[in-house]
């Protein structure tokens, strides 16, 4: 039988409890709420700035929303560089489980989709100390979608911008290029990275520790994008010259070389290309030698591409009319104790012989009819010695030293192109006062309807002259008899000139180069080329620019829809003179 308990007779609920004890309970009670309460206060009400600052310092961010950068352009609105979405995938190491042979799995899968070994992937994500980490930037938008689609806890995507080039190597020198934060580093990425970049956006959110967005905050200020800017590049023209610069290049065994076209009339460039190039969309192992836009960047010696300027000064002074007679024999002169050689004795030549002959000798006699500071006057005229005003950066100006530091014998190695300095780009643009009927003109690389405004050096009737002289220097009898395009009438100058290294001439080492003028009677297009050291036999500025000029000119000529002014006809060319060297 269960004997039933009385709880009310146990004596620990029979003894009487103080009365203080529950008074002191509910006192306890009473002041936590009330703790509680001046808490809620504080963070409701006193404290609440500060909560809030708190808050959103932890978890409010501001996202940045990209503009889409401007594009680049050629003058027929051909695109050259231009920006397309990318995938940028990044990390919260300490969120990845590597112990996971399923989360293993699928990183070898990431690894093969960012051509990334997998053991960098795996150092990146194996500092568990790190909240956040960059695992690869600007990866094709459909291999980040695939990387995304594995759903990795702790892999996350962000959408950015990368640069195309459709032009590639042919034009990398001109577009140049950006960095992974999409900021201009050459060309004219660089010269006008401000206006291609527009303006960003913004937005407020509020974001968990795994970086999702739970809500937004405030108002969104929407991204400018960046203006679309039109260069003067034609780039047919420009993929053309490249492409006969480098089979050139390549078949006289050179370092380096360069071509200039320019409009003749309004100094827009419609192409400027260098080799060796490179791609500006892959830029694995660049070199400094890939790298330098030579036509702007690099100054040489001109040697007698100088001779129809200096001709030009005598004639505008009225010291020499074309029919002088100089005479250049016996093929030597000596100058203060130097001697200045031509390759042949030509004998008495005119004004227009010493062009033709292209005479260094010619060139030193007519040169002392001048002072040097007449000379120097008319050379920096014409932008030698000068800073380029061009929309480029790193132009150079060159060297031209002041006409009262020059000796007898400087003035006249200057007459034909020695003792000073200029870029390719100078020696175009030097020749459109030929063109211009005596007015030298401003060059630009971005596309104009405005008219230049030139500046008057020499008369209508001594550029004629000189352009005459051109047309001679190119045909039967001159230097530069391989420039002849088919079709098309040509004038220009040869140049060889030694290769300066360090304080001396370095032996076997020379640059040739080309500068004319087409169609000559109605000049169109100016064409400068230059070959850097040519090693396969001939390094004369003739034979070895002049082939590269006479592709140029008329491949542009035809693009730009110019009419032969000649019969076409097989061009059955004489060995052309040696174009004197010192």
């Amino acid at each position: 039988m269960t004997r039933s308990v009385l709880y009310t007779t146990s004596p620990l609920l029979a003894s009487k409890t103080p009365l203080w004890r529950s008074k002191f309970i509910v006192a306890a009670l009473a002041l936590g709420f009330v703790g509680l309460g001046a808490r809620a206060a504080y963070v409701q009400v006193f404290g609440n700035d500060f909560f809030k600052r708190q808050g959103l310092v932890r978890f409010a961010r501001t996202l940045e929303l990209p503009a889409n950068r401007g594009r680049l352009l050629d003058r027929n609105g051909l695109i050259l560089a231009s920006s397309v979405p990318a995938a940028s995938i990044w990390a919260i190491p300490e969120d990845v489980d590597l112990k996971d042979p399923e989360v293993q799995q699928k990183l070898k899968q990431v690894a093969q989709l960012m051509e990334m070994p997998l053991p960098a992937l795996l150092a990146k994500l194996g500092d568990e100390d790190k909240t956040f980490v960059w695992v690869k930037r600007q990866l094709d938008w459909n291999v980040g979608q695939q990387i995304v689609a594995l759903n990795i806890k702790g892999i996350y995507n962000r959408k950015e911008y990368k640069r195309q080039y459709p032009e590639g190597e042919s034009a990398a020198h001109i577009v140049g290029f950006t960095n992974v934060e999409d900021h201009g580093q050459e060309g004219m990425e660089l010269a006008f990275d401000k206006e291609l970049a527009g303006k960003p956006g913004s937005r407020r959110v509020i974001k968990d520790r795994l970086g999702r967005v739970v809500e937004g905050v405030g108002d969104e200020v929407p991204p400018q994008d960046g203006k679309d800017i039109q260069l003067s590049i034609d780039s047919k023209v420009q993929y053309y010259a490249y492409q006969k610069l480098k089979q050139q290049v390549e078949i006289s065994k050179a370092k380096a070389g360069s071509v200039v076209v320019m409009d003749a009339h309004t100094g827009e460039l419609l192409a400027l290309a260098n080799y060796p190039s490179y791609d500006p969309g892959h830029r694995k192992n660049l070199t400094g030698e890939q790298l330098r836009n030579r036509a702007l960047t690099d100054t040489f010696e001109p040697g007698s591409t100088m001779k129809p300027i200096t001709i030009a000064t005598a004639l505008e002074l009225k010291r020499v009319k074309p029919s002088t007679i100089i005479d250049t024999a016996p093929g030597r002169y000596t100058v203060t104790g130097s001697t200045i050689t031509d390759t042949h004795n030509y004998g008495s030549l005119t004004v227009e012989g010493v062009i033709q002959k292209s005479s260094n000798v010619g060139a030193t006699k007519v040169a002392q009819k001048l002072t040097p500071q007449e000379m120097w006057e008319y050379f920096s005229a014409l932008g030698f010695g000068q800073k380029p005003q061009i929309q480029f950066p790193g132009a150079v100006s060159g060297r031209l030293r002041a006409w009262k530091t020059w000796k007898p014998i400087e003035q006249a190695t200057m007459s034909y192109g020695y003792g000073l300095s200029a870029s390719l780009f100078q020696m175009a643009r030097s020749y459109t006062v030929f063109s211009n009927d005596g007015n030298v003109i401003p060059s630009t690389i971005l596309k104009t309807t405005e008219p230049p405004v030139g500046v008057r050096v020499i008369s209508k009737e001594n550029a004629a002259a000189v352009l005459h002289m051109l047309r001679l220097a190119a045909g039967p009898g001159g230097t530069g008899q391989k420039a002849q395009a088919e079709g098309y009438t040509i004038g220009g100058k040869s140049g060889t000139a030694r290769k300066q290294v360090g304080r001396h001439y370095a032996a076997g080492k020379y640059r040739a180069w080309f500068t004319g003028i087409a169609p000559i009677d109605k000049p169109r297009i100016i064409v400068a080329v230059m070959v850097d050291e040519p090693s396969a036999g001939s390094y004369y500025g003739g034979t070895v620019a002049g082939p590269v000029f006479a592709d140029v000119v008329q491949q542009t000529l035809r693009f730009m829809g110019v009419q032969p002014d000649k019969e076409v006809k097989p061009l059955i060319v004489a060995t052309p003179p040696e174009e004197p060297v010192l």
